[in-house]
């Protein structure tokens, strides 16, 4: 495995529920002659020992990424850590977790159940990240497990594959700035997620972001199927720090806005 066939294989996984990211991307290609730059990629997992951060964290530590900061967020039950690569061309890796030992045991023990169904050569192999999910899905349960947490119903339905991709705005050959990006999709007919604003974070903090809601996709579930929220596309804007370096970490306060473009409509 290399970087290029993993992440190849994550964004034609990523693509195949939420074409609107392909669409996006190839409507920003049109504006410019070189390729669309990826920012960051995120995942989202569950916080037990089978699968959590460090065991999908190895699918990219194995191909020369590292670890570099932890972030925590509270009001959610989640912890994540972002990884790096030498290689500045190398989109940046952050992977979160739900904290399943704050939650009940009812639902400590459901989450365990569909973890035992992964087999066991998955959960080693460098393709881990990919995978998908192994369990059967009810909607019933989809939306009780929604009323709990809602990253906890997505990674329900489709368990290991990126949640978004994001375009590095530094790198775009003509956009300045992310309100001129927000305008440009929102000329395209494309939600954005306003929650904390549609753009969250500042100068001051060194990052802006914006998002796309998550676009609809139908999913099979053991009732029938019902349209529900898949991925989103995601657009950054990094700004030096004080020691007049690119700032390349997360603020949490705008991440945790993030995390609700996959929220229901």
């Amino acid at each position: 495995m290399t970087v290029e066939k993993l992440f190849k294989q994550l964004w034609k996984q990523y693509v195949s529920i939420a074409p609107h990211a392909q669409e996006i991307n190839d409507l920003f290609l049109k504006t410019q002659k070189s390729d669309i730059i990826n920012d960051h990629i995120a995942l989202r997992t569950l916080g037990f020992d089978e699968c959590n951060i460090n065991v999908l964290a190895k699918n990219f530590t194995d191909l020369g990424y590292v670890k570099q900061e932890t972030y925590d967020f509270k009001s959610k039950k989640l912890k994540a850590h972002y990884y790096s690569h030498n290689n500045p061309k190398y989109a940046k890796v952050f992977i979160s977790e739900l904290k399943v030992y704050e939650f009940d045991k009812k639902i400590q023990n459901f989450l365990k159940s569909i973890i035992k169904k992964i087999p066991l050569n998955i959960l080693n192999s460098d393709t881990l990240v990919t995978s998908g999910r192994h369990w059967k899905i009810s909607y019933e349960k989809y939306n009780a497990l929604y009323s709990i947490s809602e990253y906890l119903a997505w990674f329900y339905v489709y368990g290991f594959r990126a949640n978004h991709f994001t375009i590095y705005i530094n790198d775009l050959e003509n956009f300045d700035n992310i309100e001129d990006v927000n305008s440009f999709l929102k000329k395209h007919s494309y939600e954005l997620n306003t929650s904390g604003g549609e753009i969250k974070g500042d100068s001051k903090v060194c990052l802006e972001q914006s998002s796309t809601l998550a676009e609809e996709t139908s999913i099979d579930f053991e009732e029938g199927t019902y349209s529900i929220p898949s991925c989103f596309y995601e657009f950054a804007k990094r700004y030096k720090d004080s020691s007049h370096k690119l700032y390349n970490g997360f603020v949490v306060a705008s991440a945790d806005k993030i995390f609700e473009s996959t929220n229901q409509r």
